[in-house]
């Protein structure tokens, strides 16, 4: 297992390298001159020059990316704006501020937003999904079914207005949602996040109630299952230790792409209930031009995705042991 992740761990640095070259080259695709565009619209040729050679584009690209790159894990130095502790990700001259420092205040509203969410629609999607499978062509079933197809339907700027009016404003069951730091009120953080969490993972629900019963009724008809039944064992056992095992390894890797696909969902998600994310951040971003923090926000959702999937590679190895002998 140790060399398994090892494996894994040492191919995340190579993509994040190459990551970190794409998004890098990026920067320099913009028709504009990214100094100019940092500038501001108060933009004297003084602190255009300064902007400039802070930013270091005054020096060859290769030399620029390294200084860049080498400075996320030694720090750097911006003249007369302080030095930057590692990880340095740069200075964002629109903001007047670290890049850093905006990455680890937003960092935790979206981290919040994305693990609950996935822990919701995990819960009730594959626990519907078997319960579906369970009672396989009975009212359960269908109504799981039916709903699932309906959920599947809606997208996160119509269930969230709709969720603000039915749980908040009408009835008063919930707060208007806010991010409150989990060390700071773990009630509040909770209670906070518990309407966007509910609209981020309805349509993930919907779709791991279909595929984990799918799945179920598929391992169900799988030979090993029936010599289990032939021997006398349990249908609950048979459901739970064989069946079960088996579709988990198709959730779980299914899981791991769609953690990609969740991280894009909460930037909408936050822009909806004006929650202050990175999500939020990067809409932010490309509107003010701030290409510097855009690089930033990139690099640490590209971080977040690629070491999620490490742990979602590892829990896929200890389902099935064959994936570490590989």
């Amino acid at each position: 297992m140790l060399r398994f992740l090892v494996r894994r761990s040492l191919g995340a640095l190579v993509i994040l390298l190459i990551i970190s070259m794409v998004t890098f080259a990026l920067f320099f695709a913009v028709p504009a001159d990214p100094a100019r565009l940092s500038c501001g619209k108060v933009c004297t040729p003084e602190n255009l020059a300064l902007i400039r050679h802070s930013m270091q584009l005054d020096k060859p690209v290769p030399v620029q990316f390294w200084d860049w790159f080498s400075g996320i894990f030694t720090g750097r130095d911006f003249g007369g704006n302080g030095h930057c502790n590692a990880p340095c990700f740069g200075y964002s001259y629109v903001k007047q501020e670290m890049i850093t420092n905006t990455l680890l205040d937003r960092f935790p509203t979206t981290v919040s937003l994305t693990i609950g969410s996935a822990v919701v629609f995990l819960l009730f999607g594959i626990g519907t999904g078997m319960l579906a499978a369970h009672k396989q062509g009975k009212p359960a079933d269908k109504i799981a079914s039916s709903a699932s197809l309906i959920a599947s339907s809606m997208q996160i700027y119509v269930a969230g207005p709709l969720a603000l009016w039915a749980l908040v404003y009408s009835t008063d069951w919930l707060q208007l949602p806010q991010y409150v730091p989990i060390t700071q009120d773990p009630v509040g953080w909770f209670t906070g996040l518990l309407v966007p969490w509910i609209v981020l993972s309805l349509i993930w629900t919907a779709n791991y109630t279909r595929m984990t019963r799918s799945s179920m009724v598929e391992q169900l008809s799988e030979d090993y299952v029936r010599t289990a039944r032939a021997k006398g064992m349990s249908g609950r056992s048979v459901f739970l230790r064989y069946a079960w095992r088996g579709a988990m390894g198709t959730i779980v890797t299914v899981f791991g792409i769609d953690l990609g696909v969740l991280l894009g969902g909460a930037i909408i998600t936050e822009y909806t209930f004006g929650l202050q994310g990175l999500g939020r951040l990067a809409i932010d971003s490309i509107v003010q031009s701030d290409l510097s923090m855009m690089v930033g926000v990139t690099m640490v959702a590209a971080t977040f995705i690629v070491f999620s999937n490490i742990i979602v590679d590892a829990a896929y190895a200890l389902i099935d042991p064959r994936i570490r002998l590989a």
